[in-house]
């Protein structure tokens, strides 16, 4: 087991920049919580992905603060916004890409690491310099989908990898 730390928790209620090729992103903004409730196979309450489909590889979303760290140095921002990343999950403990392919305990939460969240172009304007995108290569977070669902919550937890996914 390793003990990871929750330093963020974010929903929103829409999207700003998934399926807007071309077109100006949204304005929705991130809700911040001290605690959410992760659904098997639907995601996070109140989350834009929450029932998007069924089997979607992104039900919840995780990014290493210390992205968050290297992308603030480099846009010069030092209070640049966790939020700003639209990943509903902040973490530091853990390596994130070790986790692809394989299912593991978050606390009492059952996922399935699926794949790595790649940072699309829209990342320069988000963070707001240019560059952010191919900073991030292999480096965006996570997605997941929730095998099976509980309560996760800012500071501490216990993740334990359990096996590889069949492919």
């Amino acid at each position: 087991m390793t003990r990871v730390v929750i330093h963020g928790i974010y929903t929103s209620p829409g999207h700003n920049y998934f399926g807007h090729h071309e077109r100006e992103p949204s304005r929705n903004g991130m809700e911040e919580h001290a605690a959410v409730e992760l659904v098997a196979g639907k995601g996070i309450p109140g989350d834009r992905f929450f029932g998007w489909k069924d089997g979607y590889k992104g039900q919840v979303t995780f990014i290493d603060r210390q992205t968050i760290d290297v992308v603030r140095e480099h846009t010069g921002d030092a209070d640049l916004e966790a939020a700003a990343f639209r990943r509903n999950v902040v973490i530091s403990g853990v390596d994130l890409n070790a986790l692809v392919g394989k299912t593991f305990r978050l606390g009492g939460v059952l996922l399935e690491g699926t794949q790595k969240c790649a940072p699309c172009h829209w990342m320069d304007t988000a963070c707001g310099k240019k560059g952010t995108e191919k900073l991030m290569f292999n480096r965006g977070g996570l997605r997941c989908r929730i095998l099976e669902g509980g309560r996760i919550e800012l500071g501490e937890m216990e993740v334990s990898e359990l096996l590889a996914v069949e492919r």
